[in-house]
């Protein structure tokens, strides 16, 4: 366990942004899957841009990679323009 306050204060901290970081990745998870399932490209078209910004988003924060951010958008992106 940690002696110092200011050690203390780090721990608390670091939770309440794991906490944070965690609601925000499955949620932006659940959107892939909702974007992902839908059939109408219209539909698809129209949540795109806030399921990339969410993406977006983790990625500039480290809570995923740039790289996967790129890679699951790319991802998405070609699945859309076949529906």
């Amino acid at each position: 366990m940690a002696n110092h306050k200011s050690a203390l204060k780090r721990i608390r901290s670091n939770e309440a942004k794991r906490l944070r970081n965690k609601y925000q990745h499955k949620t932006t998870r659940n959107a892939i899957k909702k974007l992902r399932d839908l059939s109408s490209k219209k539909e698809a078209e129209a949540l795109m841009p806030s399921v990339f910004s969410m993406i977006d988003k983790l990625a500039k924060k480290n809570i995923i990679h740039a790289n996967k951010a790129a890679n699951i958008k790319s991802g998405l992106a070609s699945h859309i323009a076949t529906l």
